[in-house]
């Protein structure tokens, strides 16, 4: 398509305005100029592969928002309202001043943990300037990534200012499939598929998967909060197809510049989706120099089979002796080591840890939210003062341990992302690796703190302790997740488990140990009974003691939201294949592994036996399979080491 003339001379030589005014150009329209791919005859703007496009909707010479697009003209998700207003006035009546020439921006970073190693992206950014009724500048910064748009707000010379209102809204049209969670503080719900917007629930949470067009998808979250922003989440309770980015309560005062966090949705086929690495692309680069003690790693966990084992060192004994068995490298001492008991305190408990050549880690509650007064467990608050944070950290450094887990975080608001930043800081300070519980989603904290290795945000397998519900969704839910929650970040899941817990569950053991390879984390708890896990076959103990926790590469294979998956890891020579049936009936689950190889090669084939809960397990010496035949809620895992 012939590039014309770029969107400072546009429509008519005016300028369009958010409030339906006309404003006559101060300089004459200059003359057609070659805009390095983006700029067209529409006004749109284009990644660098042309895949991806965003133009402003304009009616009655106003615009009224943007439309993203896809492919030959598939209309991903539009923009129906756009700005940020404030206390003082700013960002009301927004009217276009002028649209910057592209800028590519190239980024290239190596991650410690996730789904990819080696990193890059690049992009086309464009900056869109407008004034508002008090003469204020504001501008909506745009990015084309090869996978996905990310924009923000960003304002500056601001003085006793605070957020009035973020105005954001994406239309989801009637019709469209999509996988939302209903907002929790903790983000811990299922992403039910559904064709409409009409519910009880007018809140929801990142991050949202839609379908606009057959193998055209689009998942919509945020990234790169930092100390001075709440996050957000997505209200329909006015118009129910108008899905607004509400801001969490934030009730700070701004002077100078600003910028809003990354509007981030991602787009394109399945295996595009999987495999982005876009919210960490346009989140801060790692702020700390020295990352060389960050050693991701499985841990042994209490918590799943005794909800109190903490407070018992016998019990806790019995975990760090399971770790050492299965070449784990760390034990997770969870809520109410404090008041542990049985034979020793948690100093004993470390000290035995040491002795076997684990290292262990501890909970903390946040005191933010589920707190002491409400019957919380502890120990209470140690982390909340600076003074006394910094302590409890070099006490942990100290006595050698490795890590925290803080649990029971009070949702979005901005003194709860100040206090989880600080955290991660303090705790890089003092070489402690951190796992945030009862959190919010991941939002590219990992790339600027390496030392994050992972976040709950999920319901998970520790829900099998608190009620029925997740029994019978289990395999379907499971089946979701690597489309939805861990396409954005680590997830701590806490998977694989052959017995029970409080509540039953029905999924085969196939389908348990393909968990941990399609759920990303980098340290991956293991959440059975030492007991379960050492009566399985030596060469299940054998992939729990060898399989890796974070990943050079990640492909994905086949499947669909709710029915089935298929994906593929790599961590140096060795690929993991997981497949898992998210039905109560039989599947065959496809695949192509020519990318591995499409020679003859050696396998391992962990797969579900005839009997219930049995296994078939098999070493081959063949080309890999172009499909699987999985009992209903089953599973397999393939192992090949180039």
């Amino acid at each position: 398509m012939k590039h014309l003339q770029c969107f400072n001379a546009l429509l008519f030589a005016t300028l369009l305005t958010a409030s339906g005014a006309v404003m006559p150009l101060q300089a004459s329209a200059k003359k057609a100029t070659t805009c390095n791919v983006v700029c067209y005859k529409d006004n749109t703007v284009r990644n660098i592969s042309g895949n991806i496009s965003w133009s402003p909707i304009v009616e009655n010479q106003t615009i009224t928002g943007f439309k993203i697009c896809y492919g030959k003209c598939n209309q991903v998700l539009q923009l129906s309202d756009f700005g940020i207003t404030m206390s003082d006035g700013r960002g009301t009546a927004l009217s276009l001043v002028s649209v910057s020439k592209p800028k590519t921006i190239t980024d290239s970073y190596t991650m410690l943990a996730g789904k990819r190693l080696q990193c890059a992206s690049k992009a086309n950014e464009v900056r869109y300037t407008f004034v508002d009724s008090i003469g204020k500048q504001q501008e909506l910064v745009v990015r084309l990534y090869e996978d996905g748009v990310a924009f923000r707000y960003e304002m500056s010379d601001l003085q006793d200012a605070s957020i009035v209102k973020e105005r954001t809204a994406y239309h989801i049209p009637e019709g469209t499939k999509r996988w939302i969670q209903m907002w929790t503080e903790p983000y811990e719900e299922f992403f039910p598929l559904t064709t409409t917007s009409v519910s009880e629930t007018t809140r929801w949470g990142f991050p949202a998967l839609i379908q606009p067009a057959d193998d055209v998808w689009a998942l919509i979250s945020e990234a790169n909060i930092d100390k001075k922003n709440s996050a957000s989440c997505l209200y329909n309770d006015g118009k129910r197809d108008k899905y607004r980015v509400v801001m969490d309560e934030n009730t700070l005062v701004y002077d100078g510049a600003w910028a809003s966090p990354w509007r981030v949705i991602i787009i394109g086929d399945k295996a595009t989706l999987v495999q982005s690495t876009l919210v960490n692309d346009v989140s801060e680069p790692c702020q700390l120099q020295d990352t060389s003690w960050i050693q991701p790693g499985s841990v042994s966990w209490v918590y799943w089979a005794y909800n109190h084992g903490s407070n018992d060192y016998m019990i806790v004994k019995k975990y760090i002796d399971m770790a050492a068995t299965l070449h784990l490298p760390y034990i997770l001492i969870d809520a109410e080591w404090d008041e542990m008991k049985n034979g020793g305190n948690v100093e004993d408990a470390i000290r035995y840890a040491k002795e076997k050549g684990v290292k262990p880690l501890l909970w903390y509650n946040s005191s933010t939210a589920w707190t002491k007064q409400w019957g919380a467990p502890g120990p209470h608050e140690k982390l909340n003062d600076p003074a006394n944070r910094e302590k409890e950290f070099a006490w942990l450094e100290k006595m050698g341990v490795a890590g925290v887990k803080v649990d029971f975080f009070a949702g979005d608001k901005q003194a709860t992302m100040e206090y989880c930043i600080a955290l991660l800081e303090c705790a890089a300070r003092h070489h402690l690796l951190v796992n945030f519980h009862g959190a919010t989603i991941p939002r590219g904290w990992q790339r600027t703190y390496p030392n994050l290795m992972s976040v709950e945000a999920v319901y998970g397998a520790e829900w099998y302790n608190n009620n029925e519900r997740l029994t019978t969704r289990a395999a379907a839910h499971n089946a979701t997740l690597p489309f939805t929650r861990n396409v954005i970040g680590s997830m701590d899941y806490t998977p694989c488990a052959f017995s029970d817990s409080q509540h039953p569950h029905i999924t085969s053991h196939a389908h348990e140990l393909a968990l941990p390879v399609l759920y990303e984390s980098a340290l991956l708890h293991w959440a059975d009974k030492p007991e379960s896990y050492l009566a399985q076959p030596q060469e299940v103990q054998d992939f729990i003691s060898q399989l890796p926790t974070t990943w050079d590469e990640t492909r994905f294979v086949s499947g669909y939201p709710g029915e089935n998956v298929v994906i593929a890891r790599r961590k140096g020579n060795t690929w993991y294949v997981a497949g898992l049936n998210g039905k109560d009936e039989s599947q065959t689950l496809t695949m192509n592994l020519d990318f591995i190889t499409k020679k003859q090669c050696k396998y391992q084939l962990f797969a579900d036996g005839e009997q219930p809960q049995s296994w078939d397990i098999t070493t081959k010496v063949s080309q890999l399979p172009t499909s699987i035949t999985c009992k209903e809620r089953g599973g397999f895992v393939i192992i090949i080491k180039n």
